[in-house]
């Protein structure tokens, strides 16, 4: 085996756990039985002691199609060759009344000719850490883990006979045209009891309807709609059933850089996508996710962190404790050490979370329920420490490990937190130190007018008293703080266009062991690519805004779907697939469509 480009891979799920599923037919990802979860399958990142469940069609020059059944998250790859074409279909199942089993469902046809395949199961229990037996009984294998301290066990139920092979279950099977085989991997069920597989059309009908039934409450009908709905469709799929929060993404430590250390663990929920989660939802007109998320995030109001009331990021259940391990029996991906799971980020001291929480609670008043009277009480006591710390130098929104500075950003964020508190109690009649509350946010906006602007360059820095120029100053005029056609602003976007922008791709800084304290580079950053674009729109540069826009779409692999960067040849970088991209795609693509339509009655308040 070897190492598959990031991009090409879609990806399957049932909003507790997500596979990877390459155009080659192999399973190289799965954190099981939830999105943190220890993998199950990882050839993503050690392509030989990881694991992996193939299917191969063995036909000579085939080709590979790739894609979604339309408007579902039910994946079709399709072998094209001269002896026969072959269609394995990829799903996780969805039942309507929430009891559906946890697995996961392939379904290999043969539509022309007669082919022979080849399956192997191959799963590697702890993230290839803990040894298994297997027990085949013809169309049944049993992994079991070894040891106490590892997962339950797992089976392969097949409509095909199944033997083991070197510990894993394999199988050699000839279909010919009209003749199907389907496999489900997934938890053991009760003794005697196989899968329903003469319910499998049933199931995929079901969990058909389902993303169809979801995606059609999209509000959205402007122009690139299907990758709009495609950013909604994956976004969906990384919202925790259970808890209604979001992960960043369903990897870990796929780099930044081939061969680099940037390597790291977004399997879990920052405070950020806050904000930007709820814009992209509401906007599209999805009010139940919003208000799941919203419910997750009233649990972390009455929380208290280390460095105070909040801190970076959560599990997806709302723990705190995410202890940053290397897996140094995994060589990586494309060999890019070291393997990390668990952030050590969830320590650090990143002001921004506090702006971003309280964008999200003003825009959960806004277009949802009144805020609670023991929520506004939360959201006091964290602006009460607040007002006493937002000068305090943190780690800053790109979680930087080279020491706390005085970042833009998280000053920004600050500025957006009492501003936000200050709209939301006047419009909903809540009590308030409104003076304090003015005070303090008019106290920052001098200060990053004052401190955080550089005369010689003619553009806002980084971070107090430095030249280095950061890509996330792209949301000031997002949040309302600086007016898009502001000559200062302006300034800022040729000082970012000069020193961070190729073409359509934008860098967030010019990454260095100086800057961020890691060693290496990585690709330009895909968000703020999506951040530029709008800010240009804002701007009224509208052709170009849309050609770059363009462009930009064409960055997204085969199925639509992004990393969280793109190297310089164009490949995808980062942990796969990204929501913070897709966030940034769907606002940018709303707010364009809006103008271009000549629809913006959108007004500052």
């Amino acid at each position: 085996m070897s190492f598959e480009p990031i991009e090409n891979y879609g990806v399957i799920g049932n909003m507790c756990s997500i596979a990877l599923v390459g155009i080659n037919g192999s399973i190289d990802f799965l954190c099981y039985p939830n999105f943190d979860s220890p993998t199950v399958f990882a050839a993503l990142l050690d392509d030989e002691r990881g694991g992996s469940f193939q299917i191969q069609p063995q036909l000579k020059e085939r080709r590979v199609r790739q894609l979604y059944l339309p408007e579902t998250n039910i994946l079709l790859t399709r072998f094209l060759a001269d002896q026969g074409v072959a269609e394995l279909t990829d799903y996780m199942p969805i039942g309507t009344d929430g009891k559906q089993p946890n697995e996961i469902v392939r379904t290999v046809a043969v539509i022309r000719g007669e082919i022979d395949f080849k399956m192997k199961c191959r799963p590697r229990f702890n993230y290839a850490m803990c040894e298994h037996t297997v027990k085949v009984e013809d169309q049944c294998a049993i992994f079991s883990p070894a040891g106490g301290a590892c997962p339950p066990p797992l089976a392969l139920y097949s409509t095909v006979a199944l033997r083991e092979e070197s510990g894993d279950a394999a199988s050699d099977f000839r279909l010919r045209a009209g003749e199907k085989a389907t496999f489900v991997f997934g938890a053991v069920r009760a003794q005697g009891q196989q899968p329903e597989m003469d319910f499998i059309e049933e199931r995929f009908h079901e969990t058909a309807r389902f993303w169809r039934t979801w995606i059609a409450k999209s509000k959205y009908k402007g122009r690139w709609r299907e990758m709009v709905n495609r950013s909604a469709l994956m976004l969906k799929l990384l919202i925790s059933r259970e808890h209604g929060s979001l992960i960043a993404a369903p990897t870990f430590s796929l780099p930044e850089e081939i061969g680099g250390v940037r390597n790291w663990d977004y399997r879990y929920t920052w405070l950020r996508d806050a904000a930007f989660t709820l814009y992209a939802l509401i906007r599209l007109g999805f009010v139940d996710e919003a208000e799941g998320f919203i419910a997750w995030l009233k649990g972390r109001l009455s929380d208290d962190a280390e460095r105070g009331p909040l801190q970076v990021m959560y599990g997806i259940d709302g723990r705190q404790k995410l202890d940053e391990l290397t897996l140094d029996h995994l060589k990586g991906y494309e060999h890019s050490r070291p393997v990390r799971i668990g952030n050590a980020a969830y320590q650090q001291l990143q002001l921004d979370i506090y702006g971003e929480l309280m964008d999200a609670v003003y825009l959960a008043n806004k277009y949802g329920d009144a805020v609670s009277y023991a929520g506004w009480q939360g959201v006091q006591r964290i602006l009460g420490w607040l007002e006493k710390n937002w000068q305090r130098p943190d780690e800053g929104i790109w979680e930087v490990r080279g020491g706390a500075r005085e970042f833009i950003h998280s000053r920004l964020m600050c500025w957006v937190a009492f501003d936000r508190a200050l709209r939301l109690a006047q419009k909903r009649s809540l009590s308030a130190p409104f003076g304090e509350w003015l005070r303090t946010r008019d106290a920052i906006r001098e200060d990053i007018y004052t401190n955080f602007w550089d005369e010689e360059l003619q553009s806002f820095v980084q971070s107090k008293g430095t030249k280095d120029l950061d890509a996330s100053v792209l949301l000031m005029p997002l949040m309302r703080f600086i007016s898009p056609v502001d000559p200062m602003w302006r300034s800022t976007m040729e000082a970012i266009e000069a020193r961070l922008v190729d073409d359509t791709l934008v860098c967030r800084y010019k990454a260095s062991t100086h800057v961020d304290g890691i060693p290496g580079g990585e690709g330009s950053f895909t968000a703020c690519s999506f951040w530029y674009i709008e800010c240009l729109a804002r701007a009224g540069e509208l052709e170009k805004a849309q050609l770059l826009f363009e462009k930009l779409l064409g960055y997204a692999n085969h199925l639509g779907l992004y990393s969280e960067q793109i190297g310089r040849s164009g490949q995808h970088l980062g942990n796969f697939p990204q929501a913070f991209t897709h966030l940034a795609l769907i606002s940018a693509a709303t707010y364009l469509d809006r103008v271009l339509s000549g629809k913006d009655d959108s007004v500052w308040r």
